[in-house]
């Protein structure tokens, strides 16, 4: 039996000045033809931070040079079994300054400023329209962390692990964990 791999990457959620979200028409796979936010695989081998990889991915797809503290974590996904073939672990950044342009295409992909109603209408990955885009924005003055697993049949199961958002009700705990998406 085959072992699958396991894939560690970071996304970025970059904004311009009227606050329209900054995403990617991929060439490549995984997501080939959809939109979906910029960002890239970790350098593993040299042991490069989530953090650095952002910063990495932002200067060689979005042409920008930004410092560690321009990004901040809001979400950690994990999909595991992703189409059967990959589990994923991915660390979701917002990049905190506003883009003044938007970059142009790059051997991954080309570029568009959408408003947050635009994403209805977009072709973005599955699990993206269902539970990672409502999770981020949901938190996006917080935190979050969830698991997909998929199945056999093409199936998926969420789990949001740890929560955190100031819009959360102020009565309860600061952080939930566990509990079906």
């Amino acid at each position: 039996m085959n072992a699958i791999q396991y894939q560690i990457a970071t996304l970025l959620y970059c904004f311009d000045t009227t606050g329209r979200i900054l995403l990617m028409r991929r060439k490549k796979t995984p997501n080939q033809g959809l939109w979906s936010p910029p960002g890239g695989k970790l350098a593993r081998i040299s042991g490069e931070s989530p953090h650095a990889c952002a910063r990495r991915e932002a200067s060689e797809e979005l042409g920008i040079q930004a410092s560690l503290s321009d990004f901040q974590l809001k979400g950690i996904v994990n999909e595991r079994n992703s189409e059967g073939k990959m589990h994923w672990l991915m660390f979701l950044f917002e990049y905190l300054q506003p883009l003044q342009r938007c970059p142009p295409t790059h051997l991954e992909g080309s570029f568009a400023f959408f408003t947050r109603g635009q994403l209805d209408k977009l072709d973005v990955p599955a699990t993206d329209r269902a539970y990672i885009w409502p999770l981020f924005w949901k938190h996006r003055d917080g935190f979050f962390m969830a698991e997909c697993r998929f199945n056999a049949v093409g199936t998926f199961k969420w789990t949001l692990l740890e929560s955190s958002s100031a819009t959360e009700s102020k009565s309860s705990s600061p952080t939930k964990r566990g509990g079906e998406v």
